[in-house]
């Protein structure tokens, strides 16, 4: 079972992660974006800290992840922080008040975010987007936490020959073929630091 705790190492491991790639993650964006994914990452993750910091100790699963999203929507710019957001809100919203969640009721709340950041943005799989990775990854939780991760790593690479179809890459077409996608490559991140969590190793 996963409890508050579980979830606070999750995102403490997300913000560790996001600060050490931040500078790569604008150095993706850079060709086929704003140039600001990765800073806009490092000021919504730190956001995130500072509000888990002030949080209810006996605050449940559910409840630090929805103060999470919300955090990134009011702090992160561009699309990201809504898209994140969501995720973490939907996520949240459906693991509800239980102080502790089963692997398999956290992969269906996953879910359910993932088919919110889908229903806001618009995407598909293939799009070129974050749900490149989140996606598989997700998927791949019924199998384990590394498997998540490694499917969304994956996910993440294979965005490189792709056309972006949506997002502010897409006014590139062509161009943006031969290019990684930031947001997809931030989502991996993500589900790495799960399962670096899962595992105890972070």
């Amino acid at each position: 079972m996963r409890d508050a705790g579980f979830v606070r190492r999750w995102l403490e491991a997300a913000a560790v992660v996001v600060e050490r790639e931040a500078d790569r993650l604008t150095e993706l964006d850079s060709p086929i974006g704003d140039a600001d994914h990765g800073a806009n990452l490092l000021r919504g993750f730190a956001a995130v800290r500072a509000a888990l910091a002030g949080a209810e100790p006996a605050a449940a699963p559910g409840a630090l992840l929805q103060l999470a999203g919300r955090t990134l929507i009011s702090t992160v710019g561009g699309a990201s922080g809504p898209l994140y957001g969501t995720l973490l809100r939907r996520t949240g919203k459906e693991l509800g008040e239980a102080a502790e969640v089963s692997d398999e009721e956290l992969r269906k709340a996953l879910y359910a975010g993932v088919a919110a950041v889908a229903q806001l943005g618009g995407a598909a799989p293939g799009d070129k987007t974050m749900l490149d990775a989140l996606v598989p990854g997700v998927t791949a939780l019924s199998t384990s936490y590394r498997a998540a991760g490694d499917a969304a790593a994956a996910g993440a690479r294979a965005t490189t020959p792709m056309t972006a179809r949506k997002g502010r890459a897409s006014y590139l077409g062509e161009r943006s073929i031969g290019h990684q996608d930031p947001g997809a490559t931030s989502a991996a991140l993500l589900l790495g630091a799960l399962a670096d969590t899962a595992e105890g190793v972070a």
